[in-house]
């Protein structure tokens, strides 16, 4: 999830994504009218005796809305730094926490599968949200009883922080109480049968809140039991799709050199095209006579020139030439998550030299899934050199 970065802490960028700024001001206001109620709310459930009329005056109601929003959020990036802080005890590379309409989330490189670690990473967010509502309720307390409005918030940041954690404790996978329940799961079976069991609790618990979401005619609930759902079903996917790799390589699956077909920079835009329909294909790797990789030109590329000057302009001036390279002997997984982060259908590989030695596509990656899965044997199925025509490159 990418957003404007606005800093680090303890190294991690910190991210804002654009509906938390639509949301944050949204938050405020609903705060902001709902002041007496709310005041109510904290009188009854910490026992204080704050005056809601006092709060009520001018601009006063919404000043105290943007403050306990803006605090709210900040618990929640609390509450997600507790989560990386103890991921970073075991050397879990931490890519960003993003602050977003649904709250916050921590982005990690890999998801630990030892249950113990997997266990003590989910359950610090929770332990930190409970933290920072008992210091705020501490600091409610010995706050004198004549500044209503800075107990109104404490009182408020208060209570939110504890229903923040209970509510993440919920067995609603992949938040934080689906996540303790497979690390608890995968004490005694595989990860990834741990992963099933937990996304199918997370998708029960999200058609519950769904629903509940329905009749309380409440957008949001509804929104976050979609946004459950949706994470729930992508993480097991991806955790058979690991499963199923494991101890696969680019190299076994990829489709080789010498089945590859390549263009220099040189080649014009109206020849690229000629190819493209001759040949079926809608990327090509572009090489120099080394045959060293220099860029990736796809169709989208072509398209971009208008029809007439497509005879002066050359592949070498519309390639996309940051591109991202694989190493054959990297995990096939590995390969399928570079082109999800990198939103791209393929990948060149490359040997030590930068030489072009192959291409993976997902093509490549599903149709070796789909064999897998009707083979149910990983540890024969590539022993034998496989051919392009095994695993098509994607056209």
């Amino acid at each position: 999830m990418r957003g404007l970065h606005i800093g680090r802490i303890f190294g991690i960028p910190i991210q804002l994504n654009w509906t938390f700024l639509l949301i944050l001001p949204i938050f405020a206001w609903i705060i902001g009218s709902d002041i007496v109620r709310l005041t109510e709310l904290v009188n009854d459930y910490l026992g204080s005796s704050i005056v809601a009329d006092s709060l009520t005056i001018g601009l006063t109601p919404w000043l105290l809305g943007l403050a306990a929003a803006g605090g709210l959020f900040i618990g929640v990036l609390l509450h997600e730094l507790g989560h990386s802080v103890m991921a970073m005890r075991y050397d879990l590379e931490i890519q960003s926490i993003t602050l977003w309409l649904l709250g916050g989330v921590a982005s990690f490189k890999e998801i630990p599968e030892d249950w113990h670690k997997e266990f003590n990473i989910a359950i610090a967010g929770p332990l930190v949200s409970v933290l920072v509502g008992v210091l705020s309720f501490v600091a409610f307390l010995v706050l004198p009883s004549s500044l209503d409005a800075a107990r109104f918030v404490l009182g408020y940041l208060a209570l939110m922080n504890i229903a923040l954690a209970v509510f993440n404790m919920l067995p609603g996978f992949p938040m934080d109480g689906g996540r303790v329940l497979r690390a608890l799961l995968a004490r005694n079976r595989p990860h990834a049968r741990a992963t099933q069991i937990a996304s199918e609790v997370g998708k029960t618990f999200a058609f519950g809140l769904g629903l509940l979401g329905l009749f309380a005619f409440s957008p949001l609930m509804i929104l976050l039991a979609f946004f459950i759902y949706m994470a729930a079903s992508g993480e097991a996917q991806q955790s058979v799709l690991k499963s199923a790799f494991q101890g696969i390589t680019v190299g076994d699956i990829m489709t080789p050199e010498r089945d590859l077909l390549t263009v220099d920079s040189e080649t014009t835009i109206s020849d690229l095209l000629t190819r493209m329909l001759t040949e079926r294909h809608t990327g090509y790797p572009v090489v120099n006579s080394r045959d060293e990789l220099i860029g990736m030109v796809t169709l989208d590329h072509a398209r971009s020139i208008k029809e007439v000057e497509r005879d002066a302009y050359t592949v070498g001036d519309v390639m996309e030439r940051d591109i991202t390279a694989i190493s054959p002997q990297a995990d096939a997984f590995t390969a399928l998550q570079a082109m999800q982060e990198h939103g791209t259908g393929r990948l060149p590989v490359v040997d030590e030299g930068e030489n072009l030695v192959g291409i993976v596509s997902k093509t490549d990656l599903m149709t070796a899934f789909n064999v897998i899965q009707s083979r149910g044997d990983t540890t024969t199925l590539f022993q034998q050199e496989q051919s392009s025509t095994d695993f098509p490159s994607v056209r």
